[in-house]
């Protein structure tokens, strides 16, 4: 679905100027120098609201949290809920997961988090997905050697294709699994997934460790 305009879009984005990094690329293999009161980098490809990112740096003051979404209208309500819950360890990028190898040098990013992304269901949208090994090999430029990729989802397409995407990008897939809450929730959801979950619908997840 898509999103509806957000009115004076703009005026609020300048009002959370603060968390957001306008030239991600003048920051490129600089980061850990520039923001070196943080022990690691952790990377969320499309943070729609910002429920998850906000309440995953809250949780980690000591982890740097960049959030890149490629929708404006989402991302200002994510940065305004980061701005009220002074939140000092999460910016905001306004750009597509494509680029990341333009904003980070190789080795420079820890962990990367994928949320219930766009399926692109028709086959020949395939390569839109996020986790088509045209974006892993992308991603495998910027995540150190044993880096992460934590991807969630509640569709079952996809989650069968992330997982046999994953090696062919260079990663290799752990902690599969197609009903991460039957025990209880576990660890933070995303506005999407709690009410998918409330719904009755299995939350599938997977974490892929970047090999050699």
């Amino acid at each position: 679905m898509r999103m509806r305009k957000k009115p004076n879009l703009i005026p609020r984005m300048e009002r959370c100027a603060a968390v957001q990094i306008r030239t991600p690329e003048d920051h490129k293999g600089r980061w850990a120098e520039e923001f070196s009161q943080y022990r690691e980098i952790r990377l969320e490809l499309g943070c729609g609201k910002g429920r998850f990112t906000c309440q995953t740096a809250a949780a980690a003051p000591e982890v740097l949290f960049v959030a890149v979404e490629r929708v404006p209208d989402a991302m200002v309500m994510a940065m305004e809920r980061a701005r009220d819950m002074e939140l000092h360890n999460v910016f905001f990028i306004d750009a597509d997961a494509a680029n990341l190898p333009a904003f980070f040098a190789p080795d420079e990013v820890d962990l990367i988090y994928i949320n219930f992304c766009d399926p692109w269901p028709p086959k020949r949208h395939a390569k839109r997905r996020l986790t088509h090994r045209d974006f892993l090999l992308r991603y495998r430029q910027v995540l150190r050697r044993g880096g992460e990729i934590h991807f969630k989802t509640d569709n079952v397409g996809l989650f069968a294709f992330s997982v046999t995407e994953f090696p062919l990008g260079g990663f290799y897939p752990e902690q599969v699994t197609h009903d991460l809450h039957a025990q209880g929730i576990q660890g933070i959801m995303t506005d999407y997934e709690e009410k998918f979950h409330n719904m009755g619908t299995k939350i599938n997840r997977c974490v892929a460790v970047k090999g050699d």
